[in-house]
């Protein structure tokens, strides 16, 4: 239960205790936290810090069977603490593969996949995250992280977080009907996604 005071045309006024009937599963919604049970709720007059940020870094190809393998274990472990986490494919976006590579340099770091960042710091790869995943550190570092459902699949994507560019339906060639000729689109990736 929650109960907050709040003001309404001047004057104060006690807000109803509000009852949160959830099951097991929980959506991801703009705004809900994952509340680990010993902290307290917060009160409807105390400053609100903003979730942070979870961003993983990570590849789909097979290639390198032991990098799949890690990003995948990367990927289940964020998973199971069920958290919302922007998960970025680096093998299907060019950008993201630069972006990664800006930020590890940046810090002196090599290029490997996977790689995790927590409210915009660097936590590390598939060793880092399973050792802060086993010794129960990693809990603490996303505290105040945005709550996901790990069954929750996106319907625009499926769960694989790329859509094809509707502009060119991913062929990455467009008409141009002015000039009588097909051009390369200019509104996706190399892979013809958004």
């Amino acid at each position: 239960m929650e109960v907050g005071c709040g003001t309404e045309g001047g004057k104060q006024k006690q807000q109803q205790p509000r009852q949160f009937a959830r099951s097991l599963t929980y959506h991801h919604h703009q705004g809900h936290r994952l509340l680990p049970k010993w902290r307290r709720p917060q009160l409807a007059d105390e400053p609100r810090a903003r979730p942070q940020a979870v961003v993983l870094y990570t590849t789909s190809l097979r290639g390198v069977r032991r990098t799949f393998a890690d990003c995948s274990a990367a990927r289940a472990i964020l998973r199971g603490s069920r958290v919302a986490v922007d998960e970025r494919d680096v093998s299907m976006d060019a950008a993201l593969r630069r972006e990664l590579r800006a930020l590890l340099d940046a810090r002196g770091r090599a290029f490997s996949l996977p790689q995790l960042f927590i409210g915009g710091r660097l936590v590390g790869g598939a060793d880092e995250v399973r050792q802060l995943h086993e010794s129960g550190q990693l809990r603490r570092l996303l505290e105040g992280a945005a709550g996901q459902d790990p069954a929750f699949v996106c319907d625009a994507c499926g769960g694989v977080r790329f859509a094809p560019c509707p502009a060119c339906a991913g062929s990455r060639k467009v008409f141009d009907e002015e000039e009588d000729r097909v051009l390369r689109c200019g509104d996706c990736n190399e892979n013809g996604l958004e």
